[in-house]
């Protein structure tokens, strides 16, 4: 079985060539994909050539951009049963570990072989340690299956993914993620492989940007959140006018408020979720009864919880109505995502 490796790079160094020699002896085809260099690296491209298929554009469109134009082109000029790995160009890759996953790919078709790292060495970054361990958590709530590196370049797979893979969305860093999330929703299983954990003292050759990166790959959860906080402030708002009004009914008025409350702004959260978080192209007839009968569960339990805390405890009613909300939010998340709008995506 042939294994590609598929390497995305943006003004690499001198390491490149070593990483192309090593997966070369080991007899491993070897496409390098310039993601817009420039002209002053035009000559190490020219080297690269001797060694390796080089596709190359002018402009940078990032990481997920390359990588689909590279899996493309295998799509096109290599056979099905082919395995790629995608591997990245300065060297924290070793030969070894890619060879472990490609051998990994092979014997588990349709899967995501992720050639994962721990972050425990002295040597680790702290953006990419504390960086691994927000995006597990993040991974982990949004799509119900757990990896140890979610960060990791390192991944093989069979070439019959390859038309899943450019059709999912994202150009820069963001697209990896996305990967991981379109493989629970498509059956893609995950299979991950222990490697070795190299870092350069600095990870001077990194052009990840902690600040714009981090929010491309979380800009899912981010976009709901800030769905859910606009729904909530009307939720709370009209919480808070209705418990005036309705002060004189003691306990019933309480609940009764939480319960108007809760449905106004749940059919402003749905309309957000639908057309803005979700992106959902179905229709509203076959998203709302879905979301209705999640927002009837969550109503349930946030009216039970909330009648438990102000009863039971003693909880003043907006503190309680605001423990409730915090609590309930990663559920919603998790069933929004997973089944109320969980199919055809844009």
């Amino acid at each position: 079985m042939t294994t590609v490796a598929l390497i995305p790079t943006f003004q690499p160094n001198s390491g490149l060539f070593g990483v192309l020699d090593g997966l070369r002896q080991r007899g491993i085809h070897r496409i390098v994909v310039d993601d817009g260099s420039g002209l002053e690296y035009r000559s190490l491209f020219r080297r690269v050539a001797r060694n390796a298929i080089v596709l190359t554009y002018s402009l940078n469109c990032g990481k997920g951009h390359a990588l689909k134009l590279g899996l493309r082109y295998i799509q096109e000029h290599y056979p099905q049963d082919t395995v790629v790995v995608t591997v990245d160009g300065d060297g924290q890759h070793q030969v070894a570990d890619t060879v472990r996953c490609a051998q990994a790919a092979e014997q588990n078709p349709h899967t995501m072989v992720l050639g994962c790292r721990s972050f425990d060495g002295e040597n680790v970054p702290w953006r990419s340690r504390i960086g691994n361990k927000i995006t597990r958590l993040v991974y982990g709530a949004t799509s119900g299956t757990w990896v140890s590196d979610t960060q990791t370049g390192l991944r093989a797979f069979t070439a019959d993914l390859i038309s899943l893979l450019v059709d999912v969305s994202g150009e820069r860093y963001e697209y990896e993620m996305n990967v991981l999330l379109a493989c629970p929703e498509h059956e893609v299983g995950i299979r991950e492989v222990q490697i070795q954990t190299v870092y350069e003292a600095g990870n001077p050759t990194s052009h990840f940007r902690p600040v714009r990166d981090s929010l491309r790959i979380y800009a899912g959860i981010l976009w709901f959140a800030s769905a859910s906080f606009a729904s909530f402030a009307v939720d709370y708002a009209l919480f808070g006018a209705l418990v005036v009004s309705l002060s004189s009914l003691g306990v019933a008025g309480v609940l009764a408020a939480n319960v108007l409350a809760r449905v106004v702004s749940a059919a402003f959260n749905y309309t957000l979720n639908r057309t803005v978080v979700f992106h959902s192209e179905e229709s509203v007839a076959q998203t709302a009864g879905r979301y209705a009968a999640l927002a009837v569960s969550l109503l349930a339990a946030n009216t039970l919880m909330l009648g438990v805390l102000t009863q039971a405890l003693g909880v003043p009613a907006l503190a309680a109505k605001l423990l409730v909300e915090v609590a309930l939010f990663v559920a919603s998340w998790l069933l929004q995502n997973r089944v109320v709008f969980r199919r055809k995506r844009r």
